[in-house]
C-alpha cells in the first residue's frame, strides 16, 4: 500500500484503558472547556494545514468548538477516581472509566461539570490480537470479467457515474474517512493494493491495528476503494483514505456515540474532505438508554450533533439510513437524523425501496433518507478478498460517497452543502421526495454538467 507522509497526530491523546475486571463509563458534560493554552488564531497548532484549508475554502472559521479541553480538567476528573477514556471538544464531553460506580457521584460534585450520565457497563477485558500470517497476500478466486468495472458493474451505472469517472474524475487529491467496526484484512487483499492510505486510527484502542477485527468496514472500503479491473472497482478508486474503528462488536451501549464523535473530530482534524459512516444507533442492550423516534430530531442525541457540526466545519458526511425498515422500530437511526449531511437508503436492481431500508420522516418533519443507491445485493469484496453480494444501506451508502467524492473532485468551487443540495435536485424523484426514497437515486453525470454550468454562470 502506498502512504501518505505526515498523518497529523492529536495533541490529546485518548487514555489508555483500564485493566481487566467489571467497570463502568460515565459520560461527563462540560459547563466549559477551560484554558487549554490554545488560540483560535493559532489553529496550526491543534489542527493540520489541510483541516485550515478546508475551512477556508468553506467559509467556515476556526471557532471555541475546535479548541481542546485542557489538560487541567482531564486531570482533576481523573483526580476523582475514574480516567478519561475517550473526549469531544466540540461538544465538551468527557467519558471517564472507573470500577467504582460511585465516581458518578463525586464527578458530580464538581464545579466545572454540568452533569454526568451512565454511557457504558461490563467487562474491559481486551481480545487478544489475533494470530494469522500477515505476509500472506489475499487474492480473488472470482473469474475476472470483460467489463472494467467487474462484479460491481450494476451499482455505478445505476447512479450514472461510470460517465463522471471517464471524464478524469475518479477520487484523485481528495481525502476520505470511513468510520466503521473494522477493516480486516484490507492491508493484504489485493484489490486494496493501489490503496493511497492516509492512516488509520482505532478510538476504542488506541495503537491497535485497525486491520485484525471486525470485517464489515472491509466490505464497506470495498464499495469506494477497490480497484482491480475485471474483479472489482469502486466509486472513487483514486481517493486517499483515512480508516478509523469507532464501533465495539461486543456490545452496544450510548458510548458508541462517544466514539463515533472523537471518530469524526479526528478525521477533522487530520483534514478530510469527506466521511463515509455506515454506522448507526437507536437500542441499546440497558433498555433505559434507548432513544424513542421523538429524539430523531437532529438535536438530541450526542452522535447526531456531532455529525452536524460536521457538516457546518465543511465535511461532506454520508451516513446510513439503518436497515430497521421491516422491524419494530422503522425509522432511521441515529446519526441519519442530522441535518447537513446526506442520509443514504437503499433500493433494490429495480429501483424500488429495499424492504429493510429505514424510512422517514425526520420528528420535525425533514425528509430523510436524502437520497438512495443499490443496497440489495450489492457487490463487496470479504476479508479473504473474494467477490461476495451483501444487502444494506451500509453499503448503498460508500457506493454513492465515492460518486460524491468525484463529483466534488470535478466541482472543487461548490461547498460541501451546495454538493448535497446538488445531489438532491438531479435525482429521480426530486419533485416530489417522501419518506422511503427521499429525493431519489441521483444521477451523478447529470449533477456534474449542471454543477459545471453553475460555475459558468458564476464566472
Amino acid at each position: 500500500m502506498k502512504k501518505y507522509i505526515g498523518l497529523f497526530v492529536l495533541l490529546c491523546c485518548f487514555s489508555s484503558w483500564l485493566t481487566a475486571g467489571e467497570s463502568y463509563c460515565f459520560r461527563v458534560y462540560l459547563k466549559d472547556k477551560g484554558d487549554s493554552g490554545f488560540s483560535v488564531d493559532e489553529p496550526e497548532a491543534f489542527l493540520s494545514k489541510e483541516s485550515i484549508q478546508r475551512r477556508k475554502k468553506s467559509g467556515t472559521p476556526v471557532t471555541v468548538s475546535d479548541l481542546p479541553i485542557a489538560r487541567a480538567y482531564l486531570d482533576t476528573l481523573a483526580a476523582t477516581g475514574g480516567e478519561p477514556v475517550v473526549q469531544s471538544k466540540w461538544l465538551s464531553t468527557v467519558v471517564v472509566a472507573s470500577k467504582d460506580s460511585t465516581v458518578a457521584n463525586r464527578l458530580k460534585g464538581l464545579a466545572m461539570v454540568d452533569s454526568v450520565k451512565w454511557v457504558w457497563k461490563g467487562s474491559n477485558d481486551v481480545v487478544p490480537a489475533q494470530e494469522d500470517d500477515q505476509e500472506i497476500r489475499l487474492v480473488p478466486s472470482d473469474t475476472p470479467l470483460k467489463e472494467k468495472y467487474g462484479y460491481a458493474e450494476n451499482q455505478i451505472k445505476m447512479l450514472n457515474g461510470v460517465k463522471l469517472h471517464e471524464a478524469g474524475f475518479r477520487g484523485e487529491g481528495m481525502r476520505v474517512a470511513v468510520i466503521d467496526a473494522g477493516f480486516q484484512n484490507v492491508d493484504r487483499i489485493c484489490v486494496f493494493d493501489s490503496l493511497q492510505l492516509i492512516g488509520t486510527h482505532n478510538v476504542i484502542y488506541p495503537g491497535r491495528s485497525v486491520y485484525e477485527a471486525d470485517d464489515h468496514g472491509t466490505k464497506v472500503l470495498s464499495c469506494m476503494a477497490a480497484n482491480m479491473p475485471g474483479i472489482m472497482v469502486g466509486t472513487a478508486p483514486k481517493a486517499s483514505y483515512l480508516l478509523i474503528k469507532s464501533e465495539d462488536s461486543d456490545s452496544e451501549y450510548p458510548i458508541e456515540e462517544d466514539y463515533w464523535a472523537a471518530a469524526v473530530e479526528y478525521a477533522d482534524s487530520v483534514g478530510v474532505d469527506v466521511i463515509s459512516s455506515s454506522l448507526g444507533y437507536f437500542a441499546f442492550d440497558a433498555d433505559e438508554l434507548s432513544y424513542d423516534q421523538a429524539a430523531l430530531d437532529g438535536k438530541s442525541s450526542l452522535i447526531s450533533q456531532a455529525a452536524h457540526l460536521a457538516g457546518q466545519k465543511g465535511i461532506l458526511m454520508f451516513c446510513s439510513a439503518g436497515n430497521e425498515g421491516n422491524g419494530s422500530w422503522g425509522k432511521i437511526t441515529f446519526p441519519s437524523d442530522a441535518s447537513d449531511i446526506l442520509t443514504v437508503g437503499s433500493v433494490t436492481e429495480e429501483k424500488k425501496k429495499s424492504v429493510f431500508s429505514s424510512v422517514g420522516f425526520t420528528a420535525d418533519y425533514r425528509v430523510k433518507p436524502d437520497v438512495v443507491a443499490l443496497g440489495s445485493g450489492s457487490c463487496v469484496i470479504d476479508p479473504q478478498g473474494n467477490i461476495r453480494y451483501a444487502s444494506g444501506t451500509s453499503f448503498a451508502t460508500p457506493i454513492l460517497a465515492g460518486m460524491g467524492v468525484c463529483l466534488w473532485q470535478a466541482l472543487p468551487g461548490l461547498s460541501n452543502k451546495e454538493i448535497i443540495a446538488l445531489l438532491q435536485e438531479v435525482s429521480s424523484q426530486a419533485k416530489r421526495p417522501d419518506a422511503e426514497l427521499g429525493y431519489g437515486i441521483p444521477n451523478i453525470y447529470k449533477a456534474y454538467k449542471k454543477g459545471t454550468q453553475y460555475a459558468r454562470a458564476e464566472h
